[in-house]
């Protein structure tokens, strides 16, 4: 059974124009979108995110938790009636990973993805969750000192 839970994961790498995010177009819906998934039983949120990245990009990369967090309408998920009467909402937790020079592997999940800058990944996110997500692992890039900076807004 799926756990009542989401994760998401942006892969990014580091180059010499700056950080570059991969974004993920989806096989069963025309958008774009991070590596996203639920837990299996007895999965905690990082050992689900750990296991969606490696399956949706073939990245075994360890992950970085962000301080980004959401909840989802439980009626978005076909396993929410397994999760009882009074499940609501299911919380999003987020991660991201440094791809380095490795090479995205896609599952049939997705058809294709593309690296890009912060200002194109928000422009082609369709979820408001991902963009806030995006913009702390930006930040967090800059403040670090290994990003590109920018004044783009989500």
């Amino acid at each position: 059974m799926r756990a009542p839970f989401q994760i998401l994961v942006i892969p990014f790498r580091l180059t010499a124009a700056g950080s570059e995010f991969a974004v993920l177009k989806r096989s069963d819906a025309d958008y774009w979108q991070f590596v996203a998934g639920g837990g299996e039983d007895g999965e905690t949120p990082e050992q689900a995110a750990q296991r969606e990245t490696e399956e949706e990009t073939g990245l075994i990369n360890t992950l970085a938790a962000l301080d980004s967090f959401s909840t989802i309408p439980k009626s978005c998920f076909e396993d929410e009636e397994l999760w009882g009467p009074g499940v609501f909402v299911i919380p999003q937790y987020c991660y991201s990973v440094d791809a380095g020079s490795h090479e995205i592997v896609l599952s049939r999940e997705h058809t294709e993805f593309r690296w890009v800058p912060f200002d194109v990944a928000c422009k082609l996110l369709k979820w408001d969750s991902n963009r806030n997500a995006l913009w702390e692992l930006n930040e967090r890039l800059k403040f670090s000192g290994t990003g590109q900076q920018t004044d783009q807004k989500v």
